[in-house]
């Protein structure tokens, strides 16, 4: 039950066409002098201008000016988690990728643009909902996660619109109406970067 805002940024479902998401990732390289930014299991991610994945900092209120992978250019999908070796030479397979690590990081992206995902909005979602657009509630960042759990803390607006916008509202993931609805979305076309013909 969505009585309680509890948002967990974006889980993988399944994919657009009902089929069961098994599990696929893309590895991307993090800075290995290291980015100051934590990057939380949940969160939305791009490949910069300089290659390196980065969390996104837009909210995607729309896929142009504040897309979110900057101006008119898509997301890289969303960050699963990361391996890297630390300080005392052991392989560490993250839940979060911790602001400042430095090495070969390899980041675990979902980066298939017709995955599903749940997500928790900030209010009530009526029915109405269902087909509209929405975007992240406030910036994602270092601090919209747990470093105890390692997942993000982001959630999505309530207050949908017609226009473009990051996400689509396909389905409910808890009933709709609740006070901190659950749903399932989709990036649109354009927020994705696999589905927008801008590059870098």
């Amino acid at each position: 039950m969505a009585l309680t805002a509890t948002p967990y940024g974006l889980i993988p479902v399944n994919r657009l066409d009902g089929m069961p998401y098994a599990g696929a990732v893309q590895e991307f390289l993090i800075d290995p002098a290291g980015e100051d930014t934590n990057i939380f299991y949940g969160q939305v991610v791009i490949v910069g201008a300089d290659g390196y994945l980065a969390i996104s900092t837009a909210t995607g209120a729309d896929i142009t000016t504040n897309n979110l992978g900057g101006s008119g250019v898509g997301a890289m999908g969303v960050f699963v988690g990361c391996e890297y070796v630390n300080a005392q030479g052991q392989t560490i397979f993250g839940q979060y990728y911790p602001s400042g690590t430095a090495g070969v990081v390899k980041a675990k992206v979902i980066s298939d643009p017709n995955v599903v995902f749940q997500a928790q909005l900030d209010g009530s979602g009526a029915q109405t909902v269902l087909g509209n657009n929405t975007f992240f509630a406030a910036v994602q960042s270092t601090s919209t996660g747990s470093t105890r759990t390692g997942n993000s803390t982001s959630a999505l607006d309530a207050t949908v619109q017609t226009t473009a916008a990051a996400f689509r509202i396909v389905g409910f993931a808890s009933p709709a109406g609740e006070a901190y609805t659950d749903v399932l979305v989709k990036f649109n076309p354009g927020a994705h970067s696999y589905t927008n013909a801008v590059g870098l």
